[in-house]
């Protein structure tokens, strides 16, 4: 497969479909390289994953959420077969089972794809392979005992698959919550790491959250409007789309009877041991609760609207344990985030910044000339990789390439 195309989009999922479609309405030759199949990251999650914002967020150029249920949550095969129908409805030029090992630039400036079946040369490289790239460990999780299974979210699959055992879970933002719900329900006895994340109700006086935040400038927020680039590594709020969504934060867990815990600060044999600042952990996320309170309340006040009534948390009890003993354990889950994974094979080091985001000027590299980026956490703003605003990111990446093509 040595040949020649325009551009070459790498990834066939929401971000890297929302770009063909756009491509092809501007007529641009593409062609979509995607390692496994359309959709291949929503096919990498466990078995009962579901959406966590309601379904008429997905809101793709040509492809928005035109079904029965617009305040329900897509189960994980439905969003597949969303994207699937999405991709057929344009013919977008999908290659599936073409994984894209390196990306290199000749001294002439032509894009080199390399792949398992050979080079594609190319002008235009969108990577647009998702803000879930490489899998984040704690420093600390090389010091738990490596004869106890150790798996990253997305090799777990459901509680049966794990051995039997208390369940420990290093992570606690949506996937972290969820996670430990479902395997808590399922009989097991789950203990749950806690760190900084923030809570909101699932619904306020009946209305999805996301609908009140959507009116709000919350995503909208930029890169340049965060405390610092670390901001954008902070978990996305815990809640979950399950059983047509519901609350799902510490205190829900806690009432349940999952066991939280502080920071895992690592192991020592099988006596693993846990920071005692569960309750700052707490009071991190009862502040970003207040913080989206009072956004709510005064977005709706300039319309001259009535804020919502948003109650004040409700007390905590944190008395964690500080150590386990791992005996009792069957398996230990690292649900701590992931973070970019571009230059293990994109030959740019210097187009990324310290933490590995793109340098970049709304998708289109600063460093690299005819590169660009879509699907990326705060690509453009917080909506850059969610359903809600990826697209907005691909249509003005496809315009800017279709500009560049036809001038």
């Amino acid at each position: 497969m040595d040949e020649a195309i325009d551009v070459v989009v790498v990834g066939a999922g929401s971000a890297g479909l929302a770009v063909s479609h756009e491509l092809a309405s501007a007529g641009v030759e593409h062609v979509v390289l995607e390692r496994g199949r359309t959709g291949q990251t929503w096919r990498d999650r466990w078995e009962s994953f579901c959406l966590v914002t309601p379904n008429w967020t997905v809101r793709l150029p040509g492809g928005e959420y035109d079904g029965s249920e617009p305040e329900g949550y897509m189960l994980r095969m439905e969003v597949i077969a969303h994207l699937e129908r999405y991709a057929s409805t344009f013919g977008s030029p999908v290659r599936e089972g073409v994984d894209v090992s390196a990306l290199k630039v000749t001294p002439d400036g032509v894009f080199v794809v390399r792949t398992a079946t050979g080079e594609m040369r190319t002008a235009v490289v969108v990577l647009a392979t998702g803000a879930y790239q490489r899998p984040h460990r704690p420093e600390a999780a090389g010091t738990l005992p490596p004869d106890l299974l150790q798996l990253d979210a997305e090799a777990y699959k459901n509680p049966k698959a794990l051995p039997s055992g208390a369940v420990l879970i290093i992570g606690s933002g949506q996937t972290g919550c969820q996670l430990a719900e479902e395997i808590y329900e399922a009989g097991r006895d789950v203990f749950l790491a806690c760190g900084r994340a923030p809570w909101a109700p699932r619904r306020i006086e009946g209305r999805d959250l996301i609908a009140w935040i959507a009116e709000t400038t919350f995503f909208d927020t930029t890169p340049a409007e965060l405390p610092n680039p670390e901001a954008r590594l902070v978990a996305n709020v815990q809640a979950t789309g399950h059983g047509g969504g519901h609350d799902l934060h510490y205190r829900v867990l806690q009432a349940m009877g999952v066991n939280l815990l502080g920071h895992f600060r690592g192991a020592d044999g099988r006596r693993a041991s846990f920071a005692s600042d569960l309750a700052e952990s707490v009071a991190f996320g009862d502040a970003r609760y207040n913080d989206l309170r009072a956004l709510i309340a005064n977005s709706r006040a300039t319309a001259g609207l009535r804020a919502p009534e948003m109650p004040d948390p409700a007390p905590f009890r944190a008395n964690p344990r500080e150590s386990l003993d791992l005996r009792q354990f069957g398996a230990v889950i690292f649900t701590s985030g992931f973070r970019p994974d571009y230059r293990s094979w994109v030959a740019f080091p210097a187009a990324f910044d310290e933490l590995g985001f793109p340098i970049h000027s709304d998708g289109a590299s600063t460093v690299v000339d005819g590169l660009f980026f879509v699907g990326v956490h705060f690509l453009r703003n917080r909506k850059s990789s969610l359903l809600l605003g990826v697209g907005e990111d691909a249509t003005i990446v496809a315009r800017t390439i279709a500009d560049r093509l036809h001038r």
